[in-house]
């Protein structure tokens, strides 16, 4: 078992009977001879895991049969310019809903490709909740809905499902994926890198609906038009093979934890202990409205910022690794993926009250 808990945004951590099972498997994938990453993505040996694996998403996520589940490279910023190509259908313009960093970055994308009307902002407090549904000003003629389920670096999270009333809803699940049930059916279109909660960085998902597929306009690069990577079951290029590969076996052991409502008790209880922590002392803060805080990602701030190196320092000699804030916002930040055990947690906890009785 590994000594350390790595808390990581992304590349996150992952579970480690999938790490033994790839390192078993790296030089011979069961009795082929090869490993994954030496295949053919064209032979039947990658063939049956491309499929295995999306066969398992659809069954773990209850993807619905009138959409494409397509698996891409370019990261989910990669689809901050998809979307908008693909889905203006000839509109002119597109609601988005502003919640944070991962909001504000695809909303200048889409600004490339057409209006973009800014259907709610958090802004006016510094991004630390979910503007509420029944202050949203949408366009009834907008081509579709954009949100961020999940903002990372911010730790504000949609914890209801939002309505998008007759327009196409649009969502980053990122940090969401598989974390928690998503009624698919609710959606146009759902994206995410894997580097979270499936598996390395170097997969994004999309799951889109066979109807928003098809109207990229004259002009679009083969490579960034939905309907061609459907109609070549995400195969125009070479895929991410072993990515994939690594995301199909996190996809069977979650299975094995129960499936993805689990795997949400499971969650739950994590962000609720190190939430009731941070609640009860006033050396720990955390920015976020208690409504909207997100159970993956935990951002925190020290009474005393000068602290800062000394708390890592000290989380670092007891094993608890990549505690340290983005970078555009400081403080600390603890990503509680699915593959986190509670054990880390407590560890994390543990860590904090006994710095705090030290400096506090």
């Amino acid at each position: 078992m590994r000594q350390i808990f790595n808390f990581s945004a992304g590349p996150a951590v992952l579970p480690e009977e999938v790490l033994q099972q790839a390192a078993s498997e790296m030089l011979d994938w069961q009795g082929c001879g090869q490993s994954v990453m030496e295949m053919s993505h064209r032979g039947k040996e990658y063939m049956s895991i491309h499929a295995q694996a999306e066969a398992d998403l659809r069954r773990l996520m209850c993807i619905p049969s009138n959409s494409k589940l397509l698996f891409l490279q370019g990261g989910a910023t990669m689809q901050f310019a998809m979307i908008p190509m693909n889905l203006m259908r000839g509109r002119a313009s597109a609601d988005y809903v502003h919640t944070g960093e991962w909001s504000k970055k695809a909303i200048k994308e889409a600004k490339l490709f057409g209006k973009v009307n800014i259907a709610a902002s958090a802004e006016d407090r510094s991004f630390t909740y979910v503007p509420p549904q029944a202050s949203w000003k949408l366009d009834p003629d907008a081509a579709y809905v954009h949100l961020c389920m999940n903002e990372t670096i911010g730790g504000v999270e949609f914890n209801r499902e939002p309505d998008a009333g007759e327009a196409p809803l649009v969502a980053d699940v990122s940090s969401t994926f598989l974390s928690r049930p998503i009624d698919v059916s609710r959606y146009g279109l759902i994206y995410g890198g894997a580097q979270k909660n499936i598996g390395p960085a170097g997969l994004t998902i999309v799951i889109v609906r066979d109807d928003l597929i098809g109207h990229a306009p004259a002009g679009t690069p083969t490579m960034l038009d939905y309907r061609q990577q459907a109609d070549n079951d995400s195969m125009l290029n070479t895929p991410p093979t072993y990515a994939i590969y690594i995301a199909g076996l996190v996809f069977q052991w979650l299975e094995r934890q129960g499936g993805v409502a689990a795997i949400e008790k499971r969650n739950i209880e994590k962000a609720q202990l190190l939430y009731d922590y941070l609640d009860s002392t006033e050396f720990y803060a955390n920015p976020v409205a208690k409504a909207d805080r997100s159970r993956m990602n935990v951002p925190f701030t020290l009474k005393d910022p000068a602290l800062d190196d000394a708390f890592l320092a000290g989380a670092k000699a007891r094993g608890l690794l990549q505690l340290k804030g983005h970078r555009s916002v400081g403080g600390m930040r603890a990503s509680i993926y699915n593959a986190m055990p509670i054990e880390g947690v407590r560890a994390l906890v543990d860590h904090m009250r006994e710095f705090e009785k030290k400096y506090g």
